[in-house]
Parts: structure tokens; C-alpha cells; sequence
């Protein structure tokens, strides 16, 4: 195995670490990225996806590594950002071996960063990398774990999306709006359920056929249109992106119908300076790293033992961030995605400045 802790040709400003990984014999390509641990030991998931070369890969582990850092800090939670992704076609290549090849990194790296569940990563796997690294998150429950975080990412999500609709009519709720879902895996399919139960109509879409049939099947009432662009056009008080993350570019933003976009997806915003198109259009954009914070309070409360009911009770608190966030927002004549990056990087700045006081 080989560790190479710095990025040749690449910039990754403002990261502490980097770290390739390779196992040439079960296949293993990784990138661990640690963007922050003022707070704590950085926590984030992992991504098991078919990149289209190692620069796409790198670039969604820096990515998605800032954005856990203030995801975990808007969150209340002590913990840093870091996130990795795995570079293969889970479906060919996800093996025993593979997943304890990379749980040996993972170990390597002492406590700095804890992994858990993301796209193409399960309980299961978890389990498995657990075999070799005492620093995992998102376990079965009959290992004394947590079990699936999309159950709380769901419902964070519709915390958020609660607050984003009693800022924009009024009540804190969906009850006879129409809200679009793209993308229905294990947090899209769970957002169905919390939109249908508190009244809403909702419109979906998602590539995976499986997926779709089985919305089609639990939730015949969901409306299924053939693509993305078929959801943001059609007649929409909400956009709830689900899938991978860019959602919001330059082509989508001018035909959205929406007025409001919360969703689980990560990095919706395919670059900056989307978050104050939204805003010039009059979308409220929730940010993404606020409201899709359910999955994370979940792993965290694992590392301290874990109990749903606290976690569901702290995830619950979404709500409150979310308007709290909109309401600064409003006062600073800021979007609500700046109004957010200024909280979180106020907490990781004042609360990291105390490891400056060192102890015996």
C-alpha cells in the first residue's frame, strides 16, 4: 500500500490534508480529504462512484470535504470536515478485501477523520471497513450502530423545507404545495413519505427504473415525470434536489418555477455565484449543508452511544437553524447561502481559536 499526502500538479487551498490511497491487489483507489479539524476530528462519508478520471474524483472530495466542515459546524457538532471518495463502479469492483483495504487508511490517519455512508456506501460496508479501523461511523445496529443515516437526512431535509415555507407563506409547512423530488434513493424516497404524511402533492423523477417503481408501488398518488428538466418545468412551489450534487447551473436556474429549493443532494450549487442568481429570480435557496445535516447528527450521536431519540431530537433543531439563517439573511440584504458560510465560519473560528490553549 502507498500514501502519498500531497497533490502533485493540483491546488487544494485551505485543506489540511489529502491523502491518495491505492491497494493494488484488491483494487482500492481512494482520496481522503480533511479540509478542517478545528473542531474536532473531521467526520464525513464515503462516496463509492464511477469518476470519469482522478481529477473529477479530486475535485468532489475537496468539494464535498468544505462542505462538511460547515455542514458539521452549522450542525453544533465537534467535528471537522473531511470526506472521501472511493474510485471504481461499486457494482463490478466493491469487495471484502477493497473495503478493508480502505478501512486500513483510514486507521492509518490516527482519529483525524470518521467515515461513514454516502452514495454507494451502505451499513453493510461500513461493517466491513469496521473490521479494520476503529474510527467508522453508520454501523448496523447489532454492532451498536446508528443503521442508515438517509432516515435522518430525510428528515432534516423536511425540517428545513418546513422553515423555508413558513418564511415564504407564512406556515411552517407543505400542506397543499406542490413539491418536486429528483432523485429517489434512500433519502429521496424518505422525503416522499414526510411530504405525503403533512399533506403535500409531490412529482418525482429519478434515472434508476428500481427506484422509481418503487415510489411507484409505496406511493401511487407521486406523480413520475420522465427527467429533471420535465420537474423543474412543470408547475412547482418546491425544488428538492436528492441526486448528486450541481443541480443548480447556469441552464437550470432561468427555467426553475420554484420559489423554494431545499434537498439532500450536496453541492447543489455548481458554482459561485448561483446562490445570487436564485436570489435576483426570488428562489430561497436553503442551503444544502444546513438542511441536509440529519444524516451527520445521526453518525455523530453513534460516536457517543448510540440513542435515536436524542438524535432525531437534535436533528430536529434543523428547523430552527434554517430560519434563523433566512432571517439573517433578510436583515443583512445577503443570500442565505452567504448568511450561512458567515455563521459557520464565526463558530469554527471562535471555537477553534480555543485549541490554542493548550492542555497537560
Amino acid at each position: 500500500m502507498h500514501v502519498f499526502t500531497s497533490i502533485e500538479g493540483q491546488d487544494a487551498p485551505a485543506h489540511e490534508q489529502v491523502v491518495f490511497c491505492q491497494d493494488q491487489q484488491s483494487g482500492l483507489k481512494a482520496i481522503i480529504g480533511i479540509y478542517s479539524t478545528a473542531l474536532g476530528p473531521a467526520l464525513g462519508g464515503t462516496r463509492f462512484y464511477p469518476y470519469a478520471s482522478e481529477e473529477d474524483a479530486l475535485r468532489d472530495v475537496l468539494d464535498l470535504s468544505r462542505s462538511m466542515a460547515y455542514k458539521n459546524a452549522l450542525a453544533g457538532l465537534d467535528h471537522g470536515g473531511g470526506k472521501a471518495v472511493i474510485w471504481g463502479d461499486p457494482g463490478r469492483v466493491k469487495t471484502e478485501p477493497l473495503l478493508r483495504a480502505y478501512g486500513r487508511f483510514v486507521q492509518s490517519l490516527g482519529g483525524r477523520y470518521y467515515t461513514a455512508c454516502d452514495v454507494g456506501t451502505y451499513v453493510a460496508d461500513m461493517d466491513v471497513v469496521a473490521r479494520e479501523t476503529r474510527y467508522v461511523t453508520g454501523r448496523s445496529a447489532e454492532h451498536g450502530g446508528a443503521g442508515d443515516s438517509s432516515i435522518l437526512t430525510a428528515f432534516g431535509v423536511f425540517q428545513g423545507m418546513r422553515a423555508a415555507a413558513e418564511h415564504t407563506w407564512g406556515a411552517p409547512t407543505l400542506a397543499g404545495r406542490r413539491v418536486g423530488v429528483s432523485g429517489l434513493g434512500k433519502v429521496g424516497k424518505v422525503l416522499v413519505r414526510h411530504l405525503l404524511e403533512d399533506g403535500a402533492e409531490v412529482v418525482a423523477t429519478d434515472v434508476n427504473e428500481s427506484a422509481v417503481a418503487f415510489v411507484r408501488q409505496s406511493y401511487p398518488q407521486v406523480d413520475i415525470v420522465p427527467d429533471t428538466t420535465a420537474l423543474i418545468t412543470s408547475d412547482i412551489d418546491v425544488y428538492a434536489p436528492c441526486a448528486l450534487g450541481g443541480a443548480l447551473d447556469d441552464d437550470t436556474v432561468p427555467i426553475l418555477r420554484a420559489k423554494v429549493v431545499a434537498g439532500g443532494a450536496n453541492n447543489q450549487l455548481a458554482h459561485p455565484g448561483i446562490e445570487k442568481l436564485l436570489a435576483d429570480r426570488g428562489v430561497l435557496y436553503t442551503p444544502d449543508y444546513v438542511v441536509n445535516a440529519g444524516g451527520v447528527i445521526q453518525v455523530a450521536d453513534e460516536i457517543e452511544g448510540f440513542n435515536f431519540e436524542r438524535a432525531k431530537l437534535r436533528a430536529s433543531r434543523i428547523f430552527e437553524t434554517t430560519r434563523d439563517i433566512l432571517r439573517l439573511a433578510d436583515a443583512d440584504g445577503v443570500p442565505p447561502a452567504v448568511a450561512a458560510d458567515h455563521l459557520a465560519e464565526r463558530r469554527m473560528a471562535e471555537v477553534g481559536r480555543l485549541r490554542s490553549i493548550h492542555l497537560n
